[in-house]
């Protein structure tokens, strides 16, 4: 099943002529994705590796049916080419640009859920679904299979990079990615974990979820609020860039990671997970190990449900004692 996206997710990209957007177009196609038209306003007409390009998204919507949108513009005309995607019912629409002015970001954001359509993004690598061959985006470059393969462990990281490296860690312990989503690195974005989590929670390919998480902003608070009574399943959370607690108000890398005094620290979203039920590991190695522990006692909690009534009757302790008893005699026999 997986979420967002399947094997029937018909995509439009937009800027589809731009040097990057036509070489990760080129690796959707391989992966599997159904890529079905391209837009790039005044080059209609035109081809990029055999997928239409068209003036605008209305059109390549009636003409191509694509229910789907990944946009890869110039920060200047990332809001416009949103706001087209959400007014052709695109969703989601993934939004890879980054650098876009915020007051765009809240603007394009605010418009998309007038439309009733998700935002992934922006500054986001994109979604992938490795069992449907499916992927918006970027995720896993030319090679998804290497990091991305098929299994039961969902995947939401605030780091595009990261994303992968922990779909690789997963994947190679044996367990493998039902959906791996890059949330974007900027301080707003379109969909945050509480709009991932109940998808999750109803995709019975989904067994357990892990989250890369970083330092500042409320996401994880918010996520860690509305877990209880919520969702069912697993949750294995770890930190990046801890160190940015001991230097409140600086920003590193990403615009969102940045703690403000009394908010956004790694220790105190650490405390509010924990008392959610996540389990938050200190070392990325142990993300693997945390999962099967997690996923091992929930099987066993589940087992002793089922065997509780056969322990009362409890039919073997006489036999073993009887079985006993005539050993010793048979024994004795022998010496006399």
């Amino acid at each position: 099943m997986a979420i967002l996206i399947n094997e029937k997710t018909r995509i439009l990209v937009q800027g589809i002529t731009g040097r990057e957007a036509a070489t990760f177009t080129k690796d959707m196609m391989d992966y599997g994705s159904k890529v079905v038209a391209g837009v790039t306003p005044g080059k209609q007409g035109q081809e990029v590796h055999g997928i239409p390009v068209y003036d605008t998204v209305k059109e390549a919507v009636e003409k191509q049916k694509a229910n789907a949108a990944v946009v890869s513009v110039p920060p200047a005309f990332a809001k416009d080419a949103v706001m087209e995607a959400a007014d052709g019912g695109l969703s989601p629409i993934a939004c890879l640009t980054e650098r876009i002015p915020k007051r765009d970001v809240i603007e394009m954001v605010a418009y998309a859920d007038l439309k009733g359509v998700k935002i992934i993004g922006p500054n986001s690598p994109g979604v992938i679904s490795p069992s449907k061959k499916a992927k918006l985006g970027f995720l896993g470059g030319n090679n998804p299979e290497r990091a991305f393969r098929p299994g039961h462990i969902g995947v939401v990281s605030r780091s595009g990079g990261m994303c992968t490296e922990v779909a690789n860690l997963i994947s190679n312990a044996g367990m493998g990615i039902s959906t791996a989503i890059g949330m974007g690195g900027d301080a707003v974005v379109g969909s945050t974990y509480l709009d991932y989590f109940p998808l999750f929670e109803q995709d019975p390919e989904t067994h357990a979820v892990v989250l890369f998480c970083e330092p500042g902003g409320t996401k994880e608070d918010v996520l860690a609020e509305w877990l209880p009574g919520h969702f069912t399943k697993p949750v294995v959370a770890f930190f990046g860039g801890k160190f940015v607690d001991s230097m409140p108000g600086m920003r590193f890398g990403h615009a969102s990671v940045i703690v403000r005094p009394g908010s956004g620290a790694v220790r105190d979203k650490t405390r509010l997970f924990q008392q959610a039920g996540v389990r938050v590991v200190e070392v990325y190695s142990d993300i693997p190990k945390a999962l099967r522990e997690m996923l091992q006692e929930r099987g066993k909690k589940a087992g002793k449900g089922k065997s509780a009534p056969r322990e009362k009757s409890r039919p073997a302790k006489p036999k073993v004692k009887k079985i006993k008893k005539a050993k010793k005699t048979k024994k004795a026999g022998k010496k006399r």
